[in-house]
């Protein structure tokens, strides 16, 4: 049975995870270079963008998270809370709540 039962209980523990920036900045990265494959296969059809917007966005958290937090991403046990959290972080990011510079 999951530990959380709504993604609001869930956001807490999600940046917790997320306490170095250096961490925060690869996801922006990774989420970043992901939405540019998807916005290419959106364009072009070709599926090898939707599979490197995947891989991409994947891998620079996972090194984050193995290298820099030195946790297991959240990804492995929440999967949808942990992508809605991904790109809700990286929109406040974008709103300049978390400093990843």
């Amino acid at each position: 049975m999951d530990r959380y039962k709504s993604f609001k209980e869930f956001y807490p523990y999600y940046l917790s995870e997320h306490a170095n920036k250096y961490t925060k900045l690869l996801h922006f990265i990774g989420t970043s270079v992901g939405l540019i494959m998807l916005i290419n296969f959106l364009i072009s059809f070709n599926f090898l963008f939707l599979l490197l917007a995947l891989i991409s966005g994947y891998a620079f958290a996972w090194i984050g998270h193995f290298f820099i937090e030195k946790n297991k991403p959240a990804t492995f046990k929440y999967p949808i809370y942990s992508f809605i959290g991904d790109h809700k972080m990286y929109l406040e990011i974008i709103l300049g709540k978390h400093k990843i510079f």
